[in-house]
């Protein structure tokens, strides 16, 4: 190592470091400092990262968490995930950036991605997004170690924040909240044959007795319905972060199991045929209005044959919920749990069940699943006493008489 004082009056120590990996030149660190000797272990300390981890502090200057963030998500967009997952991880960089965007990758510390999460939890952003950002940004520190940026990921050991349950929070929100129970589903589908707009029969009796998300249920085809064998095969659920009706995309489901072929009620199958007749005489009328129309065989189409997408559906379900009594706060996903109960109530069991629904919200299905049976098992013990409460009784009197 050799040291030179410089005009100015620091030290400035310079030692050959391991050969560039990919071009093999020759590689010196220089490290300068007022103390001759403090500028000596800067170039040893620098050394020894590069032998060890491989990481050119030099290099890695100006490198910002924010750079680093971008340049991973650029590199995670290319590989087998879908476009809203994509959406949703840069949704979680930019909650990070308010944070540490102008950190160096090489400083962020433990202390500082808790007390981010700490802060989300503080400022009432739900479980799933913190966790979702603690997720991506693990991410993100491993693509760092990759790249030789750092040694190790400040995620690690850190605590996801959770809510603690208040007596309040368990008694006001029921597990009834999350399903339609059958009087209110029976009065909301009434209210849809009464009051529905076009299409909106054959969407909220298919979401019912199906359990099929509402992105799928856009994203159906007319190939996709089996007349003959009353069968729906589930593909596809449709992408539109815009809401514009030409900016729709047709991606995979959410997971490999959501694709599947589930068996529809007749009834129901009765009204898609009646449906795909009056949108074939519709189409035959006002096609020529349309010089761009969207001839794709979709089940639930505008006049101009594009889809509609699952912001529709909510807005038809919230006027239709106006015009009944229900005070639950629902959404169309809620038809998934409801059909959950449906099944459960009808004494399916529960693997047939979830492979119906494509093995969605796991913990949400067994708590209805779970709740359901042991509803119908005191109903039973209820129907027992109902229907042989005199041999009962006679038990009662035999106790009384032996008391005596």
């Amino acid at each position: 190592m050799k040291c030179d004082q410089l005009n100015s009056g620091v030290w400035e120590c310079v030692a050959d470091g391991p050969r560039d990996p990919v071009t093999g030149k020759r590689n010196q660190i220089r490290r300068r400092n007022k103390s001759k000797k403090v500028a000596k272990e800067r170039v040893e300390a620098a050394i020894k990262e590069l032998k060890e981890h491989g990481i050119d502090e030099k290099k890695l200057k100006h490198m910002t968490f924010e750079k680093v963030a971008w340049e991973w998500l650029s590199i995670y967009a290319r590989g087998k995930v879908k476009e809203s997952t994509v959406r949703l991880r840069g949704k979680e960089i930019k909650i990070i950036l308010r944070y540490i965007a102008k950190v160096n990758i090489t400083k962020v510390t433990s202390r500082m991605h808790q007390n981010i999460l700490n802060d989300l939890h503080d400022n009432g952003y739900a479980f799933t997004t913190i966790e979702g950002v603690h997720i991506t940004a693990g991410m993100v520190y491993k693509y760092a170690i990759k790249e030789k940026m750092r040694k190790d990921s400040p995620t690690i050991g850190a605590v996801i924040p959770k809510k603690l349950l208040t007596v309040e929070d368990i008694e006001n929100n029921s597990i009834e909240d999350e399903y339609l129970e059958h009087a209110e589903i029976e009065e909301f589908l009434t209210a849809v044959s009464k009051h529905g707009m076009d299409q909106d029969i054959e969407r909220f009796y298919l979401l019912a007795f199906s359990g099929m998300r509402s992105g799928e249920l856009c994203a159906l085809k007319w190939t996709d319905v089996n007349f003959e064998t009353n069968e729906i095969r589930i593909t596809k659920t449709i992408y539109n972060p815009d809401n514009n009706m030409k900016k729709y995309k047709l991606t995979p489901p959410k997971t490999p199991a959501a694709i599947r072929t589930i068996d529809i009620d007749e009834d129901v199958i009765q009204l898609l045929k009646k449906h795909k007749i009056r949108q074939a005489k519709i189409k035959l009328g006002t096609k020529h209005n349309y010089p761009d129309y969207h001839d794709e065989g979709f089940i639930f189409s505008r006049p101009n044959g594009y889809p509609f997408i699952p912001k529709t559906i909510l807005n038809r379900m919230n006027r239709i919920l106006k015009m009944t009594s229900i005070k639950k706060e629902a959404t169309p996903h809620i038809f998934r749990h409801t059909h959950i109960s449906m099944l459960t109530e009808a004494g399916i069991d529960l693997a047939t069940i979830m492979k119906r629904v494509g093995h969605d919200d796991a913990d949400t299905t067994m708590r209805i699943y779970t709740h359901i049976t042991d509803t119908m098992k005191k109903d039973a013990s209820d129907k027992v006493k109902i229907h042989f409460g005199n041999i009962l009784d006679l038990a009662k009197n035999k106790t009384k008489v032996t008391s005596v």
